[in-house]
């Protein structure tokens, strides 16, 4: 029976010994994807030249309002005046060129909004790849079996959170980005 317990005994050590070893080489790594893209120099200059779009488009939004307001009240008052009898040519021409103004400004306020999207996604794509990339070589070096994103974690340990070393590499190898459209929107944008 000692015989036995003592062979089991060996038996689990045996097991236990390999399981033992895949853990270790079964490191987990952590990035806070957030904290890269609040800190980065790049993320930080390319927000501030996003936000000046932003706010440029939004200036430009709100005069057009203005102007077009302005227009849509004074047609309104020579409509009123006809007392429901039918515009004439004049005016009937006044309320056409009025709509397409309305058209117009939709088109190239929607035009601005998209390219701003654009811009955005871009941004996202070029540090987003980069930080991967970054990533890969930190799990490669420490051999560790992945890297995951912290916010989609519970809990972890912060001895296994590579955040630091991600952002000064990604600082390091990506002072800028480019703060364009995507280039196939480029592209299709310049054939239209």
């Amino acid at each position: 029976m000692r015989k036995l317990i003592l062979q089991m005994a060996a038996a689990a050590a045996a097991i236990a010994v390999p399981a033992a070893v895949q853990a270790q080489s079964a490191t987990v790594l952590t990035v806070d994807t957030d904290r890269i893209l609040a800190e980065c120099t790049a993320c930080k200059s390319a927000a501030s030249q996003i936000q000046g779009q932003i706010t440029t488009a939004r200036q430009r939004a709100q005069t057009l309002e203005s102007q077009l307001r302005t227009e849509a009240q004074t047609l309104d008052t020579q409509v009123k005046a006809l007392n429901g009898r039918q515009p004439d040519a004049a005016l009937q021409q006044k309320i056409t060129a009025f709509q397409t103004k309305q058209q117009q400004a939709q088109t190239e306020l929607g035009t601005k909004e998209r390219q701003i999207q654009s811009i955005q996604a871009h941004v996202q794509q070029q540090i987003g790849t980069r930080v991967v990339q970054i990533a890969e070589q930190v799990r490669a070096r420490r051999q560790a079996s992945v890297v995951l994103p912290k916010g989609s974690l519970i809990a972890v340990d912060t001895r296994v959170d590579v955040t630091t070393e991600v952002l000064t590499a990604l600082n390091s190898q990506l002072p800028s980005v480019s703060v364009t459209p995507l280039p196939q929107q480029q592209q299709s944008g310049q054939g239209r």
